[in-house]
């Protein structure tokens, strides 16, 4: 069975059900199907290549989703562009994968222009009256359907880049077992049925993709939203009465922040999916107090969607406050020593993870697989331990733990109680080197708008929850932190910026 055979299976018991919900419009499973089978076959026609990469750069609209799914009919790989990415990475993904065709937006057109690459427009360009490339393809191979391209289940279904947020980012190989692997896992951890509405406010191009086809299997509706804008996010959540929607932390903080967040119907939600970063235990409360249905899943670009996955009956346990869950239908957890023993409960270290949800490897990068496989283990970077009822509880980036006089520092203990400070909207702690220490806590801070508090009080916040070893050496304050074009905050840039600022006291 191909990923793509759940949407089919979903187009054949639901046809004349809505499947997509926009700005746009609202399109039927029906509807859907046409169009991507006659995309699927245009594609064919262009790329004759049946391993050809398709690149797509686009925000979430339901040309985004049509281009996507006709990629996956057509037997073609998938090779999402972020489109919040700079051009010299999205140029340098198209040339390192050799995309035989780019799909992407209008209004992102400049991003991949001059690549050598066929380009397929997508939405009108500004002041354009005609219809764009895409949608005339879509009517003119319209009531053909591609032929029928079956690959092994090892073979690479797409390939998707690392978040780089340090280095070079990494053409992730998911095959089609992956990606099987993936809707399973969360059609069963999520248990969805056909009356799902999930708001597609993530990214397509990152974690809402792993979404949409375990929607649509069941029957659901993917809804589009106009804005990711805070105000209006709160908005579709409750006029549509949305039941399931995937965010980053950085953009739920921003909701509880709305001023009319309290006073909604949020009886519809069973599923508020936290994801991509780690979220704060004080926000985790708050969220729960607010929403009710938080839920977490664990998972990377690696092994995506879902390595583990904590419900929303058993994230109400204080136990699994800050847990991500129990490993996922199909996924083995363990924790690996850094000499690659496998630790008892209790012990931290390496998460490692293995079963048909791991990627095949890193594309034309056989050296930077070697490092990151070992015996069969995904080495997934991340710290952390289990507990003796199967919980896993992450303990930040193996590289980001500070090593200070000795003893280890995890950032995110620090952020949980940097971040339960009134004044304190959102916080990043790093380790900077220091001749006495070795390394030395350092906190970078942005502060709620209006509020004032100084370094000493945050510091003595911290030492008086915690103790002397972890508490920061350094506070500096930031209008806004610096985020990854994920939403995530950038360690690496926070770094940067607090060395130079440092150097520049001392020159």
């Amino acid at each position: 069975m191909r990923p793509i055979d759940f949407l089919l299976r979903g187009a054949r018991r639901y046809p004349d059900k809505i499947a997509i919900l926009g700005p746009q419009g609202s399109i039927t499973y029906r509807l859907l199907l046409e169009r991507v089978q006659a995309l699927a076959a245009a594609l064919q026609a262009l790329a004759p290549d049946p391993r050809a990469r398709i690149a797509i750069c686009a925000g979430n609209h339901i040309e985004h989703v049509v281009a996507l799914f006709a990629t996956l009919l057509a037997g073609r790989i998938w090779v999402p562009l972020n489109p919040r990415a700079g051009r010299a990475e999205l140029m340098r993904i198209v040339e390192f994968t050799e995309a035989s065709i780019v799909i992407v937006q209008a209004e992102l057109a400049v991003k991949v222009e001059a690549s050598g690459v066929r380009t397929i427009a997508y939405g009108k360009a500004k002041d354009s009256a005609s219809e764009c490339e895409l949608t005339q393809l879509v009517a003119c191979y319209a009531g053909q359907h591609p032929a029928a391209v079956v690959h092994d289940l090892a073979e690479t279904q797409a390939i998707k880049f690392t978040g780089g947020t340090t280095g070079a980012p990494k053409g992730v190989m998911q095959s089609y077992r992956a990606w099987n692997t993936t809707i399973v896992s969360i059609m069963h951890a999520m248990s969805l049925d056909e009356d799902e509405r999930y708001l597609a406010v993530a990214s397509i191009t990152h974690g809402t993709s792993t979404f949409l086809l375990p929607v649509l299997a069941c029957g659901g509706t993917v809804v589009l939203p106009g804005s990711t804008r805070p105000r209006e996010v709160l908005d579709v959540l409750e006029r549509e009465r949305i039941t399931a929607v995937f965010m980053p932390p950085t953009l739920i903080y921003s909701l509880l922040e709305d001023a009319t967040v309290r006073g909604r119907d949020w009886s519809a939600l069973r599923h508020f999916v936290y994801a991509a970063a780690p979220m704060r235990t004080d926000k985790i409360v708050e969220a729960q107090e607010v929403f009710g249905a938080m839920e977490t899943g664990y998972g990377q670009t690696e092994a995506p969607a879902i390595i583990a996955y904590l419900s929303a009956q058993e994230a109400r346990d204080p136990r699994n406050l800050q847990s991500v869950g129990r490993a996922a239908l199909l996924t083995d957890i363990a924790i690996m020593s850094p000499d690659g023993r496998l630790l008892s409960c209790g012990e931290p270290g390496e998460v490692v993870v293995r079963g048909d949800l791991v990627m095949s490897g890193y594309w034309r990068q056989p050296e930077k697989t070697a490092e990151t496989m070992s015996d069969g283990w995904l080495r997934t970077g991340d710290g952390g331990y289990m507990d003796e009822r199967g919980y896993l509880f992450l303990k930040d980036r193996i590289r980001d733990v500070i090593i200070t006089g000795g003893f280890n520092v995890y950032p995110s203990d620090v952020e949980n109680v940097l971040g339960m400070h009134d004044a304190v909207y959102d916080c990043a702690v790093i380790g900077i080197d220091d001749a006495k220490w070795g390394e030395a806590v350092h906190a970078a801070v942005q502060l709620r708008p209006g509020a004032n508090v100084g370094a000493a009080e945050l510091a003595a916040w911290v030492k008086a929850r915690l103790d002397s070893v972890k508490t920061p050496k350094r506070i500096h304050f930031f209008p806004e932190l610096p985020r990854t074009a994920n939403g995530k905050v950038s360690r690496k840039d926070v770094r940067q910026q607090v060395v130079q600022a440092l150097e520049g006291q001392t020159s």
